[in-house]
């Protein structure tokens, strides 16, 4: 994506969005971060994507960056697949203080996590991903691709990476079909991510989240930061927010593993340590 030149303040080391829409959406937070959403991913964003996923953990400098910035805005949300309370676990985002208009948008906002109380709110675990859950080993071995494979238990969703095979790639390939199948049987869907494929149920997506938190904070402006296919959700909704007059601003937590995202975003960042560094620079320039 081409660099447009922006105007570059002592102190202010905020990189330039590459497109109008996304300058629109810095400019209209900049101006008024007190009705401003941001809004994150949590894997490959705020944190590094690790062969097993239970080893992932925030970038060392996520949470006081966030805590600099998040007492500037109208709140922070961290969206996430994961389960509101590993999340929070995971990002160390409890008992901070500056953190209290954090929340946790877990498994795509069917449950949530808010600083205030420290409790998760989330409902049942519908029965089809038990039943899903119980019939992947089988169907794994029938296929010939237990060995290198990893099924992580997700509470209200089942995900299986194909990170450590020895070709990744294929091996996710050959596992399309059959989990959409399986989720399918079981009336749940598949969600493709960066050599993982989850099986969950249907309506939850994270732009479905976002927006519906946007609209409770009252959010005059957004800022969404994510890196995988999961994320395109997220980021149509910051689409839709600006096609009603809300301004935002698209940011890939850049890889080359997926350019989709990367090819639609405002503004590409090396990864969880240039996200935390433009959060950092923007609780810097908004203290300005």
């Amino acid at each position: 994506m081409r660099s447009h030149p922006h105007p570059r303040t002592p102190g202010d080391e905020l990189p330039p969005p590459a497109t109008p829409a996304g300058r629109e959406g810095l400019e209209a937070l900049r101006r008024n971060p007190e009705r401003a959403l941001v809004a994150l991913d949590f894997d490959g964003t705020l944190a590094e994507i690790v062969p097993d996923p239970e080893q992932a953990r925030a970038h060392p400098d996520a949470v006081p960056a966030l805590a600099a910035l998040a007492p500037r805005l109208a709140s922070v949300a961290v969206v996430t697949g994961r389960p509101a309370g590993v999340a929070v676990r995971y990002g160390g985002f409890a008992g901070v203080e500056g953190l209290e208009h954090l929340v946790v948008l877990g498994h795509y906002g069917a449950e949530r996590w808010d600083a205030v109380s420290g409790t998760v709110q989330a409902p049942d675990v519908p029965p089809g991903v038990a039943g899903a859950r119980a019939e992947l080993p089988g169907l794994l071995d029938a296929l010939g691709l237990w060995r290198g494979t990893w099924t992580e238990e997700k509470g209200r969703a089942v995900a299986v990476h194909t990170r450590r095979a020895d070709d990744p790639q294929a091996t996710f390939d050959a596992l399309a079909a059959p989990l959409a199948e399986l989720a399918a049987r079981h009336g749940l869907v598949t969600e493709p991510g960066r050599y993982v494929i989850e099986l969950r149920p249907p309506g939850m997506d994270k732009g479905v989240a976002l927006a519906s938190y946007a609209r409770e904070v009252g959010a005059e402006s957004v800022l969404y930061a994510g890196d995988d296919l999961g994320d395109l959700p997220a980021y149509a909704a910051v689409e839709k927010l600006r096609s009603d007059g809300v301004p935002g601003v698209l940011v890939c937590s850049g890889s080359t593993e997926v350019a989709e995202l990367a090819d639609r975003s405002d503004l590409v960042v090396d990864g969880p340590p240039g996200v935390v560094r433009l959060l950092a620079a923007l609780a810097r320039a908004l203290k300005a």
